[in-house]
């Protein structure tokens, strides 16, 4: 008598379970991609923000316009609005500094503050429910007495990309 080969259903259904199992457990991993893509993106908008904002203080010191509350600077024959020496937070300046596409960022842009996030997010000036993945631009500025000058600043948040 010949003995059959393969394997039982026993052994097909463990198998099966145990992939099952894998699954479960790696599909996380790969579906948060996207939100860890969203998070790069927004640290390099910001590294390169922090850059422009350095180069055109560095250019805004040398044409010695560091200290006016409100001039231009020439960067690659365009001029750029600044405040103090640092950028205004303008859409129109950062389209010009920022290689960014309005397709796939949007720029909100207010009294001294500006927000940069990825299109499809949801805006961190929205109601009592504001997003949480952008990049934040604060104008430099100086008190009252014209001597204490504070630097332009900008940070991220990423918890809700």
């Amino acid at each position: 008598m010949k003995k059959a080969q393969g394997f039982t259903l026993i052994e097909l259904v463990i198998v099966i379970i145990i992939l099952g199992i894998l699954a479960v457990t790696a599909a996380p991993k790969f579906i948060d991609i996207s939100s860890d893509a969203k998070a790069a993106t927004l640290q390099g908008v910001k590294a390169s923000l922090e850059g422009a904002k350095t180069l055109i203080y560095a250019k805004a010191a040398v044409n010695g316009s560091e200290r006016k509350d409100a001039t231009t600077v020439s960067v690659n024959g365009t001029d750029i609005n600044i405040v103090y020496g640092y950028p205004k937070a303008a859409k129109a300046d950062f389209l010009n500094i920022l290689e960014i596409s309005e397709v796939d960022f949007t720029i909100e842009d207010g009294t001294k503050l500006a927000y940069i996030f990825p299109e499809g997010v949801r805006s961190p000036t929205e109601g009592t429910n504001p997003g949480t993945c952008y990049v934040k631009y604060e104008e430099a500025t100086v008190d009252s007495t014209g001597k204490i000058f504070t630097a332009a600043k900008v940070t991220t948040k990423t918890d809700g990309c």
